[in-house]
């Protein structure tokens, strides 16, 4: 049996967490000799008695096989820390997962990847920043990491899955699980469009919310820098920027409206030096060194590798409609107004926008761009 498959073993056991298992790599020079430690040899160590009888009954031949079965069987493929393809940013980190279970491709955590983050509730101007941002990135050829939550992660997704860079999503349940459950989609679209989810979590573990502040530092660890697009003062996104400081890496804000309290925290971390980002031109020159390596839109203008404009699939007049709105409401009449159209013209072209979700309705009759 390989070294790896007794930390896979060891992984899986429950209530060995990360400084049990460094503990454990630290003072056992060969982890298979582990399967034959006697008690004694565990509490020399330390390791509360609880623990070691759990120890002593998981880490067996028998049950590691099983365990790899049932992974191999799922489709799960198991990344360790002994094994080469094992992202090397991540290695630096203080604390990398031991284990990672993925689906889809793992070469994509050999590519720069960048971060996109932020609110789980973001604003019509918050979706659509981070969906073309994360598009030309991914364009360009970084692939753009995010936590499959709702909001501006799963614009992100959305944007980088079908770039030259692709995406990685990393959650914060185990591998079998999706959360929230309406990314079921979203999450097969991933691995079929040759990105990658990964989870440190093995098979069996509860979900908690504590789990998901530790799979920060994950996004934070794999990626040269983490983008906030929009979140507010107290934010999940706000821990995972922190985290990437503490790795020293790089952090960009995208500036919102100076009222918006879901732009509090992207504006609290330009003020604390966080590079503003208004284009993806705004990347590319940090990583100037980088982009002719990364095989993809390099020798476009920051502003025309963004998504295409929504603009070119519509009719004339729609199209003059939608150059009316923004991520600020407009009321009807005000669009009446400005457009000179009837009101029953109006009300079509406003159906049409709205089919082809290029607009958003809301309270009041007013209506934003998305």
């Amino acid at each position: 049996m390989e070294n790896r498959s007794v930390l896979i073993g060891l992984h899986g056991i429950s209530g060995v967490g990360w400084k049990t298992i460094d503990l454990l790599v630290r003072s056992c020079s060969d982890l298979k000799d582990l399967l034959h430690w006697p008690a004694g040899e565990y509490g020399r160590l330390g390791i509360p008695a609880a623990r070691i009888q759990r120890l002593i009954d998981e880490l067996t031949p028998f049950k590691i096989e099983a365990s790899l079965e049932m992974y191999e069987r799922l489709g799960i493929r198991i990344l360790t820390r002994f094994d080469p393809g094992y992202p090397r940013l991540l290695e630096e980190t203080a604390q990398p997962p031991w284990v990672l279970y993925c689906r889809g491709r793992q070469e994509v955590l050999q590519r720069p990847a960048l971060a996109v983050v932020g609110t789980r509730t973001p604003t019509a101007y918050g979706r659509k920043a981070a969906r073309e941002l994360s598009h030309a990135l991914s364009a360009a050829g970084f692939v753009i990491v995010s936590g499959l939550a709702r909001g501006i992660d799963a614009e992100a997704h959305r944007g980088a899955k079908d770039g030259a860079g692709g995406t990685a999503a990393v959650l914060g349940v185990p591998p079998d699980r999706i959360y929230p459950p309406e990314h079921a989609r979203l999450h097969e679209e991933i691995i079929a469009g040759g990105g990658l989810v990964m989870s440190e979590y093995p098979l069996g573990t509860v979900p908690h919310p504590g789990l998901f502040p530790m799979r920060n530092r994950v996004i934070a660890g794999i990626s040269l820098g983490v983008i906030v697009v929009e979140a507010a003062e107290r934010s999940g996104s706000l821990i995972t920027a922190d985290m990437a400081l503490e790795e020293s890496r790089d952090v960009f804000a995208v500036p919102g409206p100076i009222h918006s309290p879901k732009s509090r925290g992207a504006l609290s971390l330009i003020k604390q030096g966080a590079k503003m980002v208004t284009d993806p031109g705004d990347i590319y020159e940090e990583y100037s060194h980088l982009m002719s390596s990364l095989g993809g839109q390099t020798g476009v203008s920051a502003q025309s590798a963004f998504m295409p404009s929504p603009v070119q699939q519509l009719t004339e007049d729609e199209a003059i409609l939608y150059r009316l709105l923004s991520s600020v409401p407009v009321p009807i009449d005000v669009l009446l107004e400005q457009t000179q159209f009837t009101f029953g013209h109006l009300h079509s072209v406003l159906i049409s926008l709205l089919l082809k979700k290029v607009i958003a309705e809301l309270p009041g009759s007013s209506y934003v761009s998305i």
